[in-house]
């Protein structure tokens, strides 16, 4: 299993400090289905990602959606079980998180998230982490 930090440059603050990256499949398939809920500093990013559904899921999650710049595209804040998002065309990848993550962050469209390697210093573009996962 691979994990990541995912940080939103804009406003200086962690969204995830351990984030699963579900890069294939199987991992995308699932994504938090038969999981308990995430906590505080979880996360799942979804790659590659364009929309999120619910069906299924016994918990409220907030999704926000990250083009290939690592732009926030669209935001859904304690999305509910049996609920979806819209396809997205801008976004590449999807970040799952707690309930309430988004507001506590104050993460609004338009900022721009960073993630790297959970072990790592340095922040990466996410197509440079992408590629890393990816090979």
């Amino acid at each position: 299993m691979k994990y990541t930090r995912v940080r939103n440059e804009k406003r200086g603050v962690d969204l995830a400090r351990h984030a699963e990256v579900a890069d294939s499949w199987w991992p995308r398939l699932r994504g938090l289905l038969g999981r308990p809920a995430l906590t505080e500093g979880e996360g799942v990013l979804l790659l590659p990602c364009r929309s999120v559904h619910m069906f299924g899921m016994r918990f409220p999650i907030d999704v926000a959606f990250v083009g290939e710049s690592g732009e926030v595209v669209a935001l859904y804040p304690s999305l509910k079980p049996g609920g979806r998002t819209k396809w997205h065309r801008q976004a590449r990848y999807a970040l799952e998180l707690p309930d309430g993550t988004l507001a506590a962050t104050r993460t609004t469209v338009g900022d721009i998230l960073a993630w790297e390697a959970a072990t790592q210093e340095a922040a990466k573009s996410p197509r440079s982490i992408e590629q890393e996962v990816l090979s």
